[in-house]
């Protein structure tokens, strides 16, 4: 699958798998960020990336992220749609500082990881029913 991608800044390297088994690359921040306890910010990734029709692109956290830094992502995960790719369409990574320090995010550091992952749109069909049954609820599938 070929992807389309713009740097912003070509000092920092494309995307790339690290291992052969890589389900996803890293994201780098494009400038230096100081992000204060409890605050959100967005970070730049460097890249305006043309996900192929038919996918998603989504972004998650790196591993250590929340032990390293102190951060998640503000949103738990990030999803790019493929139609997210003009000019102006930098990728930005949302991040919460958790921590009770102040946080530096280094230029050309890794923050986050992404995945394209194949979808279908469905239609949407109204009805009276879905399913004659219930399950139970939320959680309900380990009480018994």
């Amino acid at each position: 699958m070929q992807i389309k991608i713009k740097r912003l800044d070509k000092s920092l390297p494309l995307p790339s798998y690290h291992t052969a088994g890589s389900a996803a690359f890293d994201f780098y921040a494009r400038t230096e960020i100081k992000i204060l306890p409890k605050e959100i910010a967005r970070i730049p990734s460097n890249l305006i990336i043309g996900t192929p029709k038919g996918h998603v692109l989504t972004i998650a956290a790196r591993s250590s992220l929340a032990s390293k830094k102190g951060l998640i992502l503000a949103n738990g995960i990030g999803t790019i749609d493929s139609d997210y790719c003009g000019p102006e369409d930098e990728i930005l990574i949302s991040v919460y500082n958790f921590s009770d320090k102040e946080v530096i995010v280094e230029k050309g550091e890794r923050i986050a990881q992404g995945m394209f992952i194949k979808i279908e749109q469905g239609e949407f069909e109204d009805a009276d029913e879905v399913a004659s049954v219930s399950r139970g609820g939320f959680g309900s599938t380990g009480n018994k």
